[in-house]
């Protein structure tokens, strides 16, 4: 396993990272617990967690895990975050942390992330005056964490923007062989900084091992594309540790064996992997979010973009595209919108935002399309449901 130091923190970090967010739902808190002392050896000592991972099991497996690691302790690193939107207060983040050092059988936390920053004023609710950020700075100064650190998903500007306040020890991103170019400049920040970077989501999640036949064009040396998507993130220099999502000690020895035959690479590797993935995902939206943030009616057109890449990737008709539009409505990407596809007022600003130079206000039509579509069945069902109770009420008359 390769080693190196998170930042400067002197923390010795594996550079493959244990993610606590795949464990098998079929097995057991106990069963699953054993891919953790599996994974240590094997040399991966960085474990990542959080509260809600499979469904607020994670924490549990980890601490089962963890106990029975205790006696080497000073080997490994426990990763643990809290969301600055439930804990809006010092005394809430204070009780977050000491709720996860229960659960997780540790001592102290190695590294304690300000959780899932998605918009700028995420960020600036954990910083305000008695907010979260407080709460961890008191938690550090006691001994309850070591390094406060933050997890984004933010584009990679903003994510300078916040690591040049020097807030933070290090930073969890999204960051994987497809979508780097967007997030690229946050890592090469939090790096010149001198701050650890973990990779989440190296697999795109799961994308490229499911549709490993359309994204071949990843392939290297012999290699699958999951296998190439996750050297890309080993084999950086800029990225301190992938994290990957175990739920078997297979996945655990191919990521070893991938972190141990990758090979550095240089800042022109880099830039050929980049000049290959966008010239072959020229029609596929990668997730940067650019879009949006020029959007004036508020269309989530990322979220649209990332399901329509379903039809070119994967060659969907427009039946099972409504289908996918629909799954979404109600528990996915769009669940939450505050506007459709059919509010777009045409003003090409995404295009001009977007990278990729997607046909983005033609694709919004067809998606409307599809929406329209869908109402219209959601209409017939109801009518066909109301005739149907009609003829039910009439019968029970007879």
């Amino acid at each position: 396993m390769i080693y190196s130091e998170y930042g400067r923190t002197g923390a010795q970090v594996s550079a493959v990272g244990f993610g606590g967010m795949r464990f098998d739902p079929s097995k057991s808190n106990e069963e699953n617990a054993q891919l953790l002392l599996y994974a240590q050896s094997r040399g991966i000592n960085y474990f990542d967690t959080a509260p809600g991972y499979c469904n607020d099991t994670s924490e549990d497996i980890f601490g089962i895990a963890l106990r029975q690691m205790a006696d080497t302790r000073d080997r490994y690193c426990v990763s643990t975050k809290g969301m600055p939107t439930s804990i809006k207060t010092a005394d809430k983040a204070r009780r977050a942390v000491e709720k996860s050092i229960r659960r997780l059988n540790v001592d102290k936390i190695d590294f304690y992330h300000v959780w899932c920053i998605r918009r700028v004023d995420q960020y600036e609710l954990a910083m305000k005056k008695g907010g979260q950020y407080e709460g961890l700075l008191k938690c550090r100064d006691e001994g309850l964490i070591d390094n406060i650190v933050i997890s984004t998903h933010l584009p990679g500007p903003q994510v300078e923007n916040i690591l040049r306040r020097k807030e933070f020890e290090g930073v969890l991103l999204g960051v994987n062989i497809l979508n780097f170019p967007y997030r690229w400049q946050g890592v090469q920040a939090a790096h010149e900084l001198g701050l650890g970077v973990v990779a989440m989501n190296p697999l795109s999640g799961g994308l490229i091992p499911k549709h490993q036949k359309q994204l071949a064009f990843l392939s290297h040396e012999g290699q699958t594309p999951a296998e190439a998507a996750l050297r890309f993130c080993l084999s950086c220099n800029q990225i301190t540790v992938t994290l990957v999502g175990f739920t078997s000690k297979e996945h655990i020895d191919a990521a070893c064996r991938i972190a141990e035959a990758a090979r550095p690479y240089t800042d022109e590797d880099i830039d050929r992997v980049r000049a290959h993935v966008s010239e072959n995902m020229n029609s596929l939206c990668t997730g940067c979010g650019y879009c949006m943030q020029s959007c004036p009616e508020n269309i989530p057109i990322a979220n649209y973009m990332q399901i329509y890449n379903e039809k070119p990737l994967l060659g969907r008709t427009d039946r099972e595209m409504q289908d996918k539009i629909a799954d979404n409505h109600i528990w996915g990407l769009l669940m939450d919108r505050a506007a459709d596809a059919g509010d777009c007022i045409e003003c090409a600003a995404c295009e001009e935002a977007c990278t990729q130079h997607l046909d983005i206000i033609e694709r919004l039509k067809e998606i409307a399309g599809w929406e329209k579509k869908l109402n219209s069945r959601s209409a017939r069902f109801l009518r066909l449901a109301k005739k149907a109770k009609g003829k039910l009420q009439r019968l029970c008359r007879l």
